[in-house]
C-alpha cells in the first residue's frame, strides 16, 4: 500500500495575522477563506493519520505558483490577456499588498525533493513551505508584467476582496536546511519566460 505522500497545501493556510515571512511551526488557525480551510483541514488529517498507518507524509506549502500553463483565470494570466487586449485590470486594495511568487519549475523542484525526503523520513508528518524568496507588490507585479507586455497597463481600482490575505512571504529556512531547497528562478525573468510561452502557444488576447 501507499506509505509516503506529498500533500499539495497552500500558503492560504497561515491567514492574515500571522508574522511574516510564515514560518512551518506557527499555528496556522485562522485561515480567512474555505480554500485555506480547507488546504488547513487536508494537513490536519495526514497529521492525524498518519501515526496510526504508517504514513511518511510531506505537506508542502506552496505560494502563489506562476509561470508556463497558468490556468488562464489566476491573476498574472489573466491580466496578461487584459493588457494585450488593450483593456483595463481591475485591481483590489491599494496595490502595496505583496505575493511571494514562485515560478512553477522551483515548485517542481522542491515537490520532487520533498519527495525523495519521504524515503528515509520517520513516521508522521512535516510541512514545508515552497516560496520564491521575494514579496512582489501587487504595483510592481504589474509594472513587470506591463513592461514585458510591452504596454502601458489600463487600471480600475476596487476595495480589498473579503478572504483575500494582504501579503505572503515564505520563510525558507526548514525547505533550505532539510530538503535542501533553493529557488532559482527570479520574478522579472519568470515573468520573461511565461510572457514568451503566452505568445508562443497562445493569442494573448483574452
Amino acid at each position: 500500500g501507499v506509505s509516503r505522500i506529498v500533500f499539495g497545501s497552500s500558503s492560504s493556510v497561515y491567514g492574515d495575522d500571522t508574522p511574516s515571512p510564515f514560518r512551518e511551526d506557527v499555528p496556522a488557525t485562522t485561515p480567512v477563506s474555505p480554500y485555506a480551510a480547507t488546504k488547513r483541514g487536508g494537513e490536519l488529517l495526514f497529521e492525524s493519520v498518519a501515526p496510526h498507518f504508517g504514513l511518511r507524509v510531506a505537506a508542502v506549502r506552496l505560494f502563489t505558483v506562476y509561470g508556463p500553463r497558468q490556468r488562464p483565470d489566476l491573476a498574472i494570466h489573466h491580466f496578461a490577456r487584459l493588457m494585450a487586449a488593450r483593456q483595463p485590470i481591475t485591481l483590489f486594495g491599494d496595490g502595496t499588498q505583496a505575493r511571494d511568487y514562485t515560478y512553477a519549475s522551483d515548485i517542481v523542484a522542491g515537490i520532487l525533493a520533498a519527495s525523495a525526503w519521504t524515503e528515509q523520513a520517520p513516521t508522521g508528518m512535516e510541512i514545508f513551505n515552497l516560496g520564491g524568496a521575494r514579496a512582489v507588490p501587487l504595483r510592481d507585479m504589474v509594472e513587470v508584467l506591463a513592461r514585458e507586455m510591452g504596454t502601458e497597463p489600463i487600471i480600475t481600482w476596487e476595495s480589498l476582496q473579503p478572504g483575500d490575505v494582504r501579503n505572503t512571504a515564505a520563510d525558507l529556512t526548514k525547505s533550505e536546511r532539510v530538503l535542501g531547497y533553493q529557488p532559482e528562478v527570479p520574478f522579472e525573468e519568470g515573468i520573461h519566460r511565461f510572457v514568451a510561452w503566452l505568445r508562443d502557444h497562445h493569442d494573448p488576447e483574452p
